[in-house]
């Protein structure tokens, strides 16, 4: 089945509200094995409506709608595809009754607009809305297939999730569904990892292999369509077999998670555990390692030393290190190393990591934008230090050293460097 998403509602178009219903739908449909191969926006017109539907009709079988149930004048979906099908509005009396019966326990007067989102397109299965009031709708009408739902987040996906994928299922019948495995990487960029992996992207039936990219962390998505997961599994070995033996220096985790979940894991299931020392990322990594649930039991805490007066007296960093006509000041590698290993005396972690730098907008101790240091210090290991030169803004340099920082652990964890 293919389908279009038509997220209806004019502050849409005005850029006021972002419409993150597309990509919760577009998940959620690719999981019942439905193709979303067009989404559309368009404003509270019902002309400019109909035209949507009179195309989407023609390159999908299924047309998802959100937004546009509501009370106001201005909400047309539902009246907007009764004129195009031809079909009248009927009321849908238990959703009008417990319209009525809302408005009775707040102690206001019933406001007879509100009659509206108690309307579905004739024939159609009301689709029950638990967090708002508006009924949702579901026809089916020759070969095509209509799901209405409301546009507000906290109504729209309840509702979908619920009624609205039950009847789908329904529609749909025996049918193959979409399974996924992500693989998530780091210390590599999207360009290198495709490169790596050039010929498979170019030369992909079944499986598909589709990557994805954020500052510092790359994915990829392998995908099959099959009747149950065991199925699944056998498609999808062969190019997993593949992939993982091509990227392995850079493959962390086979599930959708950030690295710094991984090295939360990784340091409870080893019973060890770390500080950090920062400096140019002004704690965005002991940010990073706090918002994984369970760090507490690993993560000692981490010190932000802006300045070489904080550098000397938080760390033990040698004054000769940070000052004077011979120092090679806070941006090296000699400053990086230091900042690791007193943070690790300091505290007596098993490691520490450091991350000194110039993350811009202009150079610093005559260093260019974007060199930074970082330093691991690890007990029973000699301190290793890392040399890089990022590019971007301020904020994009910051997150690429915390990411290769949190790289460089993993690295270490996982008994690679």
């Amino acid at each position: 089945m293919r389908a279009e998403i038509l997220a209806v509602g004019t502050e849409l178009l005005l850029g006021q509200i972002v419409n993150t219903n597309a990509q919760y739908l577009s998940r959620g449909l690719a999981e019942l094995g439905i193709d979303v191969y067009y989404q559309t926006v368009v404003g509270d017109n019902k002309e400019r409506l109909i035209q949507a539907i009179e195309i989407a009709r023609g390159r999908a079988d299924l047309l998802v709608f959100t937004g546009g149930l509501g009370p106001t004048l201005d909400d047309l979906t539902r009246d907007a595809l009764a004129e195009y099908l031809g079909l009248s509005v009927e009321l849908h009396e238990p959703t009008m009754e417990k319209i009525v019966s809302m408005f009775a326990g707040r102690g206001g007067a019933f406001v007879e607009s509100n009659r509206r989102q108690a309307l579905l397109v004739k024939g159609a299965t009301p689709l029950r809305n638990d967090t708002g009031l508006a009924v949702g709708n579901a026809l089916r009408v020759g070969e095509t297939c209509y799901l209405l739902l409301p546009g507000p987040p906290r109504e729209m996906k309840p509702m979908f999730d619920n009624d609205g994928s039950a009847w789908l299922k329904e529609q749909l019948g025996p049918a193959l569904t979409l399974h996924s495995v992500m693989l998530k990487f780091a210390g590599i960029g999207e360009s290198g990892l495709e490169d790596l992996l050039i010929d498979l992207i170019r030369e992909q039936r079944d499986p598909t292999i589709a990557p994805y990219a954020k500052e510092g962390e790359v994915a990829i998505r392998v995908s099959t369509k099959a009747s149950d997961a065991e199925e699944a599994s056998r498609k999808l070995e062969g190019a997993l077999t593949e992939i993982r033996g091509r990227t392995s220096a850079y493959l962390y985790a086979e599930e959708d998670v950030p690295i710094e979940a991984m090295i939360v894991r990784k340091l409870t299931e080893q019973q060890r555990t770390l500080t950090l020392a920062e400096s140019c990322t002004g704690g965005m990594v002991s940010e990073l390692i706090t918002t994984i649930p369970g760090s507490a039991v690993v993560f000692l805490g981490g010190i932000v030393t802006y300045s070489n007066g904080m550098k000397l007296k938080q760390l033990g960093v040698p004054e000769a290190l940070l000052e004077g006509p011979d120092a090679p000041g806070a941006i090296s590698p000699e400053t990086a190393a230091a900042m690791a290993e007193g943070m690790r005396r300091v505290a007596d972690s098993d490691f520490a990591v450091s991350i000194t730098g110039n993350a811009g907008p202009a150079a610093a101790e005559d260093k260019p934008v974007g060199l930074v240091y970082i330093g691991l210090a690890e007990r029973g290991r000699e301190t290793r230090v890392e040399k890089l030169q990022l590019s971007g803004d301020r904020e994009g340099i910051r997150v690429r050293a915390a990411k290769r920082a949190l790289y460089m652990l993993w690295l270490s964890l996982s008994g690679r460097g």
